[in-house]
């Protein structure tokens, strides 16, 4: 009885997961109030790295490119400044780190940083506008880190 009650909540939890994957970066591109993730799916990836869990990485990744395609951003950028943040920040040692919560804060910081950054100078480089800088880019970031700390 046990086991069919953990198979049963296993499989809810699965469900959850895809369709959070799939449909929500669907509900961003209507409704702009709704908070991007992308530090908290960069964490993810990063952690699913750090862990070696495949489920890890292929889930952010397909919400990575599902946000990317359905908001018109430009393809991959998310993706390299996540690596970015892995390889130089992770390789280097800044993350050693007791603290859990302190890293995935800071994870979250340099990912959203760094691709707003790297944004912005695609916007400058190819004079578009992919992005505005508003509040509600700030309140994603806040919902981002708050989201990270609760999970």
């Amino acid at each position: 009885m046990r086991h069919i009650r953990n198979t049963i909540i296993n499989i809810i939890f699965a469900f959850i997961v895809i369709s959070f994957v799939v449909f929500y970066p669907m509900l961003i591109s209507i409704y702009v109030f709704i908070p991007l993730m992308i530090g908290f799916m960069g964490y993810i990836m990063i952690k699913g790295i750090n862990e070696r869990k495949i489920l890890y990485i292929l889930t952010s990744f397909v919400y990575i490119i599902n946000l990317e395609l359905n908001l018109s951003l430009p393809i991959f950028l998310i993706l390299i400044s996540i690596l970015l943040v892995y390889v130089i920040l992770y390789n280097l040692g800044f993350f050693d780190i007791k603290c859990g919560v302190c890293k995935a804060l800071l994870s979250v910081l340099f990912i959203d940083f760094l691709y707003l950054a790297l944004l912005m100078g695609y916007d400058f480089f190819f004079q578009i506008e992919s992005i505005v800088v508003d509040e509600l880019l700030f309140y994603s970031l806040l919902v981002d880190l708050i989201v990270v700390v609760v999970l």
